[in-house]
């Protein structure tokens, strides 16, 4: 039989310092070499612009750039070429995509408080978005439609993708068709922290946007973090994850499938299984053993679960629950009897999939959601990409003349009490009362 290396396997009530430290340390932070790499990158891209933009291509892509922006023209002939059946599946995906999102479009709203005021906020769209499409270990349509899609329904104004050039100086062909099926407008054939640089600041190519979504390698996610002081990002970003709960009713085969499925993103994807059955634990681990060898990507999953794949045995649910809602994972995929009684106590994931049919790939690829999530245990805090990323919200309050009276006595004892005498007779005004 084939051997399959764990970073941890066992029981979550005995588990040691370090398989914790394998299992919670999935911070997204960068190390020291990354992080002053991307640095140098930043700056020399605000600095030179354009220019730097052609020289990283030259050195990281091995391409000789003609021009940085690619012709809509070169978009509509990679659709019209592009194979009529994928052709079917990226709409399908685009329409399931656009009507999930238009469903939780934000709304306007106005509350009147006891005192007669009324407050009330309104989403505007941003003018300008820019969506971050990977080009490196695989290319990734489906990451392209999840940003320009919403970004579209919130109503943005100017939408620009950001791709890494291929041999050719292009993206790939089925980004680019993708692209034009989801109405982007513009399209870069850069990549790297480069073009986060270039879409934070702008260069006289690419115009600087007011959030930069996508994910993309350690240099792309740390270059977005480094430059959100400057613009908005939907959220750090790290390897790939997912968990799994599963009880004695879940099939073996499906749960091996779903964990290589996530696997092969990274060599640093981090896959557990959590379960209340030693039996489906075991079975799984056997099944994976068998089949890791013979997947095309073996290697790098293969390093996965050597580096964070873990087989969990839970005494119950209720701890299952629990371990999920401190690992916060980007995917938790639910394969127990009744799937639907766990929901409501998992609080802290990027998305829920309720059922062992609710394959994580479809999220990935055809469900609609987003897949643009948290990771690295930041779902406790960050939510999946949505319209309301590509907005901002404006409020206002309304304030007559008889609730500024009734207003004014206790503002004046707030600003009294932060020692604020302006403000205090700013209120007071209203009451006749001299300042």
């Amino acid at each position: 039989m084939n051997s399959l290396t764990l970073a941890v396997r066992g029981s979550i009530d005995a588990l040691d310092a370090h398989a914790c430290r394998v299992l919670f340390d999935r911070t997204t932070s960068s190390d020291d070499a990354v992080r002053e790499r991307t640095s140098r990158i930043i700056a020399r891209v605000r600095r030179e612009g354009d220019t730097a933009l052609v020289a990283l291509a030259r050195e990281y892509d091995g391409v000789e750039l003609v021009s940085l922006e690619v012709p809509r023209a070169v978009w509509r002939a990679a659709l019209a070429a592009l194979d009529p059946a994928l052709r079917r599946a990226i709409e399908r995906s685009a329409v399931n995509i656009r009507q999930v999102h238009e469903a939780f479009r934000p709304v306007s709203s106005e509350v009147t408080t006891a005192d007669g005021i009324i407050i009330g906020r309104r989403p505007d769209p941003l003018g300008r978005v820019g969506v971050y499409a990977p080009g490196g270990r695989a290319t990734y349509p489906s990451s392209l439609l999840m940003g320009v899609v919403p970004a579209r329904v919130a109503g943005v104004g100017e939408v620009i993708v950001c791709s890494p050039p291929g041999p050719d100086g292009l993206p790939s062909k089925v980004l680019l068709a993708a692209a034009e099926l989801a109405s982007a407008d513009r399209v870069f054939a850069v990549g790297g922290a480069g073009a986060v640089a270039a879409m934070a600041f702008g260069t006289a190519t690419i115009p600087a946007a007011d959030r930069i979504v996508g994910p993309g390698n350690a240099y792309v996610a740390e270059a977005k973090v480094q430059v959100s002081s400057v613009t908005a990002i939907d959220s750090p970003a790290g390897p790939s994850e997912l968990l799994i709960i599963a009880d004695d009713s879940a099939s073996a085969d499906v749960m091996a499938r779903e964990l290589l499925a996530q696997a092969e993103h990274d060599p640093v994807a981090a896959v557990v299984l959590v379960s209340t059955s030693a039996a489906l634990l075991d079975a799984v681990e056997r099944r994976l053993a068998e089949w890791v060898p013979l997947e095309p990507r073996a290697p790098i999953i293969a390093a996965a679960f050597a580096a964070r794949g873990a087989l969990l045995l839970a005494t119950s649910l209720v701890e299952a629950v629990a371990f999920s809602n401190r690992w916060a994972p980007e995917h938790l995929l639910v394969a127990t009897r009744e799937p639907d009684a766990l929901v409501p106590s998992l609080r802290n994931a990027g998305t829920i999939f309720v059922g062992e049919c609710a394959s994580v790939a479809f999220g990935d690829y055809m469900s609609g959601a987003n897949h643009v999530l948290p990771t690295g245990g930041l779902a406790r805090a960050y939510s999946g990409l949505s319209t309301i990323d590509f907005c901002r919200w404006t409020t206002w309050q309304r304030v007559g003349r008889a609730s500024a009276a009734r207003l004014a006595g206790d503002t004046g004892m707030f600003a009294d009490a932060e020692q604020l005498p302006a403000h205090a007779a700013a209120a007071r005004q209203w009451t006749g009362e001299t300042p």
